[in-house]
């Protein structure tokens, strides 16, 4: 239950991390011009932070194991 919980607070923080970085590049870059902020803040919420999370939550669950 130790490493579930220490992987689950990896995956947050992965989520956020992922979200907050991948929210300022599609800012920074995206070639869409009218609705720019909503496309971004979509595409972090759901695309980059779920993918940062199953990442991060992969890897704490290996690190806590060891």
């Amino acid at each position: 239950m130790k490493n579930f919980g220490i992987a689950f607070l990896a995956g947050l923080l992965g989520y956020a991390i992922l979200a907050a970085l991948s929210y300022y590049l599609l800012g920074k870059f995206s070639s869409n011009g009218h609705d720019r902020g909503v496309e971004a803040s979509m595409t972090c919420i759901f695309v980059y932070g779920p993918i940062g999370f199953i990442i991060a939550f992969i890897v704490g669950y290996l690190w806590a194991r060891s």
